[in-house]
């Protein structure tokens, strides 16, 4: 099953290049076949030339080869003047429509899917392998249909000339043939290398970029450097093999072409003096077609091993679009309208540590619930269930009466937003963050804002700040809001909070989870750390978890009166 939606994907992507893009095509391909054409005709005037300058009888009239290398000349301007305009378009659209394709598909991968993966993958695949694909697939396949014309009209014009100096011509060329077959095929692995290898360093890069902070705090300056350093010397390694490969090629194409070429005129002289038919002009003709053949001979084997390490990258974006895509139920969700029930749920990351064992809980709709217990607990795990984040637990999670199992996740993202301890925030501006870059009535995005308590942040700075990478001109609180904000644009029914407040000041923080609180018509699921009385008595239920079990139930009221577990960890918050 996977291997078939690898290929259907494979065949979307490759087609992607093509889709209304086959005029440009056709004229880049009449172009390509055009300038060969040029390129083989040029060498039967220059023939006609150097016998009509050999004062040969039977020539043709120096006005009229004058006039043919004119009319040449400007047929080859045209055919330079239309490729100029149409190349860059047929690339243009191409790249744009393939790059498109593969974002939208990795797009409508859910969440537990795309958690499993290395978005290094993703970021190689859309810049480095994409100027490799541009240029040995698109642009290569041109060059190749270039060549392969130049080749065959050079070859039948040779053998319209002489039959025997064709035979000898090609005697001549088998060395410089076999040698560039041979060297081109080391091509493909190396270029497949390289972009693996460029997988790991563009991951090593962005861990070091994302994990700055930590870096120096921890003060490993010395032995991250020294990680960055060997990525990037295994990468620029295995580039310097490829480009070894490379010269290698071409310079073996060199040295057997001038030796090749060398030899032609040699036994075309050799055959003119004698008079074995051919004339000055012919053998010229000749030296000038074997740059036809010989150019060929030399790029057709690493354009052919270029497209098809391209190839090798589109299949390769194809398998990780392919991968970890779980199907998803046809039941689809609205607005939550009786609640979440979990029916003996367990989770493991691993096999045989479970994480939760057994959860039991009802979470009724429009009301607010708490979470807590100690760190390891699994409560975020909790969560991150709820929202799909994985689909192999053991158990029951229904949303009303539909399974979560049986939901289409579509339905579920649209009914469910959830606000993490780090919220993520565009580099655009404040509305662009809350709307996700999208269009809403100006009346429900000045509520939204205003009941997400961002009104202070828009009268100092406007809807059009600009918010910095990440969120980085921000405060912690600022973004939470922006993030309780797009939640309630969305006007989703329920609202899962996982630890939103852990990184912010105690003033913020408690404003912050008032905030939360103070929704209406909205299901709230906090897990928090925080066991601020005055916060926890707002709570309609709260759900206490230990070692992957709830250990507890109830109001707040409720579980102090039991001295329990909950108990024990409020006194000691205290």
């Amino acid at each position: 099953m996977k291997e078939t939606k690898k290929a259907e994907i494979k065949k979307q992507l490759t087609n992607s290049f093509y889709h209304k893009n086959h005029f440009a095509v056709a004229v880049e391909v009449a172009v390509a076949i055009g300038v060969a054409v040029m390129s083989v005709a040029v060498s039967w005037v220059t023939q006609k030339l150097m016998d009509t300058a050999s004062m040969l009888p039977g020539s043709s009239p120096l006005s009229q080869l004058t006039i043919a290398a004119g009319v040449l000349t400007l047929f080859f301007i045209g055919l330079q003047l239309v490729d100029y305009h149409a190349k860059p378009r047929f690339v243009r659209r191409a790249m744009k429509q393939y790059k498109d394709l593969a974002f939208r598909k990795m797009t409508e991968k859910n969440i537990s899917s795309f958690r499993m993966e290395n978005t290094a993958t993703y970021l190689s695949a859309f810049s480095n392998d994409a100027t490799a694909i541009e240029n040995g697939y698109l642009i290569g396949t041109l060059d190749i249909i270039n060549q392969v014309v130049n080749f065959v009209g050079a070859l039948a014009l040779m053998l319209w000339y002489s039959p025997l100096m064709t035979l000898i011509a090609v005697a001549i060329t088998i060395i410089p043939l076999t040698a560039s077959l041979l060297t081109g095929k080391k091509l493909i692995p190396a270029e497949k290398k390289v972009s693996e290898r460029n997988v790991e360093y563009t991951s090593t890069l962005s861990d070091c970029l994302n994990g700055f902070a930590v870096v120096k705090s921890f003060r490993a300056e010395k032995e991250v450097r020294e990680l960055f350093e060997k990525k990037n010397q295994e990468l620029e390694q295995d580039k310097f093999g490829k480009l070894r490969v490379l010269t290698k090629v071409n310079a073996i194409g060199w040295v057997t072409g001038t030796i090749a070429q060398l030899g032609v005129f040699v036994v075309g002289a050799y055959l003119a003096i004698t008079g074995r038919g051919l004339t000055a002009g012919i053998v010229l003709a000749f030296v000038n077609l074997m740059n036809n053949i010989l150019g060929p001979i030399g790029r057709l084997p690493k354009l052919l091993a270029g497209r098809k390490a391209a190839k090798a990258l589109v299949d390769k974006l194809a398998g990780a679009l392919a991968a970890n895509t779980e199907t998803t139920g046809k039941e689809e969700l609205s607005t939550l309208k009786e609640g979440i029930r979990l029916e003996n749920v367990r989770f493991a990351y691993e096999e045989g540590n479970d994480v939760l064992k057994g959860v039991d809980a009802f979470f009724e709709a429009g009301k607010s619930y708490a979470i807590v217990g100690g760190s390891g607990s699994g409560k975020s795990t909790l969560l991150n269930l709820l929202m799909a984040g994985s689909m192999e637990y053991q158990g029951n999670i229904r949303f009303d009466n539909t399974d979560l199992k049986e939901s289409n996740t579509d339905s579920l993202y649209g009914m469910i937003s959830m606000i993490q301890q780090n919220v993520f925030v565009f580099d655009a501006s404040i509305r662009d963050n809350v709307t996700m870059f999208r269009e809403f009535p100006k009346a429900e995005l000045d509520d939204a804002m205003s009941k997400a308590h961002l009104s202070e942040l828009l009268a100092s700075r406007g809807e059009e700040y600009r918010c910095g990478e990440n969120g980085k001109g921000l405060s912690g609180g600022e973004k939470q809001r922006i993030s309780i904000a797009r939640s309630l644009l969305r006007k989703s029914s329920v609202l899962l909070v996982d630890e939103a407040t852990a990184a912010l000041d105690a003033d913020t923080a408690f404003h912050v989870t008032q905030d939360i609180l103070d929704l209406s018509d909205v299901t709230r699921i906090v897990v928090t750390h925080s066991l601020e009385e005055n916060l926890l008595r707002r709570y309609d239920g709260i759900f206490v978890l230990r070692n992957g079990r709830i250990e507890e139930s109830g109001t707040f009221d409720d579980l102090m009166e039991k001295n329990g577990y909950f108990h024990a960890l409020y006194t000691v918050a205290q």
